[in-house]
Parts: structure tokens; sequence; C-alpha cells
């Protein structure tokens, strides 16, 4: 059956076409409750802006739903907890506006230095005023960068074309980051002291909230003109007007606010503020690629793939270029596990080695719980709600690593419910390779249909299985046999062009004497 991707608000053209490629899409209006709640039982997908509200009402609602798309930033309007126990994708579209943000910042600053909405005010109303509009260069002169994200970034490699001094405050970011970019941190009180033009690009969180307040624009240095196109509320507006108002402020461009829509503040009775309605995003670009980015991950998610940019999953939504590759390793490893157990584990680990761990490769240990899960539960097993499957079958999964070469090894181990136990491990060195299992060594790229045997080393069962495979019109694509010594327990790994029934497996374990065969189908991964 088709998936289903209710679009509830305005998307981009191009991202319709994306979606239609694969799936049926459907509209509804996410402002009008009853008609949202009417069309959610059928959507596999959801993808809304700010006006759409998904609570828990709407979640409940949305019985298929497996992911919902933000073609946007922010997530105010989505309950992601509620949205996360019922194994819901949560993605947002993180980097779209980044390159608009920042220019609209640098726009700000301009048109607070040299007075460009009062001047043109003027002007449309009649009056040359030209001597009343004098401005500052901004060559030259200091500029603090409140917060080195990736917007906060763009902002100051575009301000170091115009000449300036570069500082900025980011606890969070190591001094030889900041010198690669030509910025000098430093505390927050000396960027207060030292900026002429101060440009926030923070998140809004409790910490940061009213992060430049009365007692901060108390020390800044007199005359500092200060912008805002991060997130209202981090400049308390009130102390900014008062600021204004006593001249030690000579000027503010904002284009957020603490409460929007806003239509009345004290800021807005000041010449030398500009001010926006929150147009940070606000670009054609921005918007294309919001769309497509969401468009994308949507397609990621019905497709049961990874989605870098979802923000409910366990290990966050940002998954490192050197780690990403990893991931279908990590989930066929944990699909070979299940194939030869045959059951679940009772407790399992996932194991990384190598060079790689100094990234953050927990999304490693979902990628293997998924793969675990997947084959043998009814649910669709996701990224997101891999770990409550496995806390609903009493299973332990921990993840452990330890530095190495640059190969990475992963080992999924687990400690079957009888006492026995059983690990699988692969290698990625440029392409994945499953290379053990039980300490049988291999080296078998991991795709397509994979069929292992463990067996009593002896003259003869290479060529049995490859008859009675044969007769049953499958070919066999590859093979290796591992051997601990000569007449002792083998391990046979085999890829095949097809898949292979339950029977025609058990009839070759029986030719064949196996104690354990399993046969795994990878092609959907």
């Amino acid at each position: 059956m088709t998936s289903v991707v209710l679009v509830t608000e305005e998307l981009a053209q191009p991202a319709i076409d994306l979606l239609a490629e694969d799936f049926e899409v459907r509209r509804a209006d996410g402002a009008d409750r009853p008609a949202l709640l009417d069309a959610l039982p059928s959507a596999d997908a959801v993808i809304i802006r700010s006006a759409t509200r998904l609570d828990v009402e709407a979640l409940s609602a949305a019985t298929r739903l497996r992911v919902v798309a933000r073609a946007g930033v922010g997530l105010d309007n989505v309950d992601v907890p509620a949205a996360t126990a019922r194994g819901v994708l949560v993605v947002n579209a993180p980097t779209s506006n980044i390159v608009s943000a920042a220019e609209q910042a640098v726009a700000l600053l301009l048109a607070v230095s040299r007075h460009t909405a009062a001047a043109s005010a003027t002007l449309r109303a009649g009056t040359w005023r030209r001597s009343a509009f004098t401005g500052v260069e901004v060559h030259g002169k200091t500029v603090g960068v409140v917060g080195l994200g990736r917007i906060g970034v763009l902002f100051a490699q575009r301000m170091a074309a115009f000449g300036v001094r570069l500082i900025a405050y980011d606890p969070y970011v190591q001094p030889a980051r900041a010198a690669q970019l030509g910025v000098h941190l430093v505390s927050l009180d000396d960027l207060l002291r030292e900026s002429d033009f101060i440009s926030v690009h923070l998140p809004r969180t409790p910490e940061t909230l009213g992060l430049i307040g009365e007692k901060e624009l108390a020390v800044v240095k007199p005359g500092v003109r200060i912008v805002n196109a991060a997130r209202g509320g981090l400049v308390d507006e009130r102390a900014l007007a008062d600021a204004i108002a006593e001249g030690r402020v000579a000027g503010a461009g904002l284009d957020v606010f603490e409460t929007e829509p806003i239509t009345e503040s004290p800021l807005f009775a000041f010449d030398n503020v500009v001010v926006t309605p929150h147009l940070g995003a606000s670009t054609v670009e921005a918007q294309d690629k919001a769309g497509l980015a969401v468009a994308r991950s949507v397609r990621l998610a019905l497709r049961g793939e990874f989605v870098p940019d979802a923000v409910n999953v366990r290990a966050g939504g940002a998954v490192d270029e050197d780690v990403r590759p990893l991931l279908p390793l990590a989930e066929r490893l944990g699909r070979v596990f299940t194939a030869l157990a045959g059951g679940v584990a009772a407790r399992m680990t996932v194991e990384v080695h190598g060079a790689v761990v100094q990234h953050d490769v927990s999304v490693l240990e979902l990628a293997a719980m998924k793969g675990l899960f997947a084959p043998v539960v009814e649910e669709a097993v996701t990224y997101v709600n891999a770990p409550h499957v496995a806390a609903d079958r009493g299973v332990e999964v921990s993840l452990s690593t330890s530095e190495g070469e640059e190969t990475t090894l992963i080992t999924v181990r687990g400690a079957m419910p009888d006492g026995g136990t059983l690990e699988v491990g692969g290698a990625y060195a440029g392409s994945p390779k499953l290379v053990s299992v039980d300490g049988f060594e291999l080296d078998l790229t991991p795709e397509g249909v994979v069929l292992l045997f463990r067996y009593r080393d002896r003259p003869g069962v290479v060529g049995t299985i490859g008859t009675t495979l044969g007769r049953a019109g499958v070919n066999i694509a590859a093979m290796q046999v591992a051997r601990r010594r000569a007449g002792g327990e083998a391990l046979m790994a085999l890829t095949v062009d097809s898949p292979v029934a339950t029977d025609l497996l058990a009839e070759v374990a029986a030719e064949i004497g196996s104690t354990r065969a399993a046969v795994v189908d990878l092609r959907a991964d």
C-alpha cells in the first residue's frame, strides 16, 4: 500500500514533486482543527510549518503516523515527547535558513549603522533630511558575536570582509577553532565592553533567556549597536529600550521578539531602531531548502533509513560524516545476530573499536538495535522506537567503545537466555565487511541474501551445499569457509542471488549435519 504524506501548510513545489514520486500526497488545512483531525488517521507522514499544532490529541488520532516533519527550524508546535513515546520520528530542517538568517543579521547591522529605515521613511514622507542621518562606518570597528554556532560563524565570515576586528563569546567553542575562523574568544563581559557592534546568535533556552539584560547593558561600550536576528527574549527588550533612551546604546536591529506576533513595543518609538517581523528565514531559497530537506527526510523515514535531521533520536540529529557510513554495517550485524540466535538475547553489547570513537558513535547502538528487532517484531522498528522495543522485551542493550587504528570494528555480542553467548563482528575500511561469527574469521560483504552454516569440517560439504542449492535454482555469488583446525567445527558463509525459503535452508542443513543454520535477507536495508 502506498504511504500517504499529509501536507498541512504551504510547501515548495519541488518538495511536493519529490514526494509525489514515491508517495500519495494529500493536503489539509493545519489551522482548521477538525479538518486536521479528520485527515490524520490515514497519514504515514505529516509535513507542517508553524500554524499546525500536533499535540497529544492530534498524535493519538494519527494511528499510522511514522514521521512528523517541520519545514523550518522551530518545533514549539509539536509535542516531541508524545511523538517519541509513540515511535514517531520528528524531523526539521535545521540548516535550511542559516545563510538567510546570517544575511539578515548583516542587513540589520548595516541598516542600523546608516539609519537606512528612518532615512527612507522621511524621504517617502516628502522630507529631504540628509544631515540628520549621519551614520558610522563598520570598517575598523570591533564586532562582537554572541554564539559561534553555524549561523554565528556565517555571520562572522561575512563581517570579516568589512575589515572588522571579530571577537566572540561562546563557552562551548575551543579557542583553536575560533582562531581558525579569525575570531578571538573573550568573556561576555569583555565582549560587552569592547564591541562597537554586537550580534546575537544563540538558541532560546532557560540559560540564554535574558542573557543581555539591564545589568549587561549597563557595562556596554557607549555607542554600541545591537542586533538580534536569532530568537526573541535573548535581549531584554524593555532594558534595551531604556538603554537607547539614555543614549548608552546608539541603535538596534531586531528581527525577533519575546512575544510574536507583535505590533506594539517601546522600541518602535526610536528612529535608530530597525525592526522586521521575523524575516530571517523569509527568502525563496530558504523556503525551498526547508521544503526539500524535510521531503528527503520523509523519504528516508518511510523507507526505514536513518534520518540525519531527526530531533528525537537518542544519539542526536547530527551524525558525523565518519560515522554515517557505519550505520548500515551496524544494522546488518544486528540482523545477522538475530538470524543466528533464532531468538532475542537477554543482554546485548554493541562494541565499537577504532579511530571513529573520537566522534559520537552512540547512533551505532541504535542501528544495531534496529537490525536486531526488525526481523522479529510486527511493528516497524525505527531509530526512535528501537530503545522502547528493547525495553518492552526486557533486553538490556549497552554500548562500549575503545580507540584504535583507522579501520573500524563493530561487534554485536549477546548473552542468550540459555546461558550461551553469540557474537558477530564487522569491519569498515572504505567498505563494510562481515569479519567474524563466534570467533570464526571471515571476509564477506554483507549484502543480498546471506546463508550461514556451522558444521563438522569434512570432505564433500561444499559440493553438497552447491548441489542442493543448484537443484532449487539458487545461484551462489560468493562463498567462504572458516575453521579453527582440520576436522573440527567449521563455519560456511555464502551470498546467493535469490531468496532462500525456510524449508530449503532446513534441507541444506540436514544434508550437511549443520548444528546452526541461518538465512539473512539484507536486500531491503
